[in-house]
């Protein structure tokens, strides 16, 4: 690549949440994450008309794993390129963009078990309607490894990173190293102040991947991602803030899965905790946030823990002996 591509953020508000995208802005031009329903029609598309651009020459939309705040708006955004805009996303997260019923089968599967509201299903099915425009077949499936070719001498490396979702990736763009990784960089949480992940091996060997081995200059993040002090970080970091928030990530899920694993290990009780079972890792971390509140990282987290430990899985705490990962693959 003999010249610098720009990227442009396109926020989408959502309740409690910023919704970022981001737009690749090459011979073909690419949209990376698509919000939610609304996101395309009300948010990027006059975003990219005030820097010149037309959503409908949008070629490539590269979705980073598949929640609702990050496909929601993909049959949108693609009706809206005359679809002609091809849509990419990993193989193991391809079930949420085919089916509204796979997000309810994630929920009732993993921390739907713990939140004990009768109308849960109800509820997360709503807003699978809601908040998602259209299911639909992905134009291109990637396992991490591929290269895409956004026209001219523009090319983005696609890299798997599972650990916040089976099929999570990092988009790259060669020669420049501008790296999006969706939520795969939780940092200390977003706006639920607690990080989230659904297979902790993965998420940490993740990290370590795109800290050692991509190496980003520049980070695009999903959200506002905070440290420790609760501080916000924006959305677009350069290589000393994505350094410092690689190692918090790391961090956190280190304090994180001593604090799961402890509980797990003494035995989980029900208690009238908003936190049961898992009412002592919640202590321990000081944790007071309102775990009902969807996405629920906090059980999103613990049932990430309580799996591999049932699996006859490992969980290493960093400083114990060190043992081989499974579970996380990378290209």
């Amino acid at each position: 690549m003999t010249h610098a591509v720009n990227v442009h953020p396109l926020v989408s508000p959502w309740g409690r949440f910023g919704l970022y995208s981001f737009f690749i802005d090459a011979p073909e031009p690419a949209i990376v994450d698509t919000g939610i329903a609304s996101s395309p029609a009300e948010g990027m598309a006059p975003a990219l008309e005030a820097i010149g651009r037309r959503i409908e020459d949008v070629r490539w939309i590269l979705l980073t794993h598949g929640h609702i705040d990050h496909l929601g708006g993909a049959h949108a955004l693609w009706e809206l390129t005359g679809r002609r805009a091809k849509v990419v996303i990993h193989e193991a997260d391809a079930p949420m963009l085919r089916s509204r019923r796979a997000h309810v089968e994630e929920y009732l599967a993993g921390r739907g078990q713990y939140l004990g509201d009768p109308e849960g299903e109800a509820k997360v099915t709503a807003a699978t309607h809601a908040v998602i425009s259209g299911e639909m077949e992905p134009s291109l499936l990637v396992k991490g490894g591929e290269t895409l070719s956004l026209g001219g001498d523009v090319t983005v490396s696609v890299h798997s990173i599972p650990g916040h979702t089976p099929g999570s990736v990092a988009y790259a763009i060669d020669g420049q190293r501008s790296v999006f990784v969706g939520d795969a960089v939780q940092v200390h949480g977003a706006a639920n102040g607690f990080p989230g992940y659904v297979d902790p091996v993965a998420y940490r060997s993740s990290l370590e991947y795109v800290r050692d081995e991509i190496r980003p200059r520049h980070l695009y993040l999903g959200h506002p991602y905070r440290r420790a002090d609760g501080t916000p970080y924006g959305v677009e970091l350069d290589a000393a803030q994505a350094q410092e928030a690689l190692d918090q990530s790391l961090a956190a899920e280190g304090r994180v899965g001593a604090a799961a694993c402890g509980c797990l290990q003494a035995g989980l009780q029900e208690t009238d905790s908003p936190y049961s079972p898992f009412a002592p890792a919640a202590e321990e971390l000081g944790y007071t946030g309102d775990p009902a509140l969807e996405p629920s990282p906090f059980f999103t987290s613990m049932h990430g823990y309580r799996t591999h430990l049932d699996q006859n899985s490992y969980y290493t705490v960093p400083g114990d002996d060190p043992q081989t990962p499974t579970g996380a693959s990378h290209s």
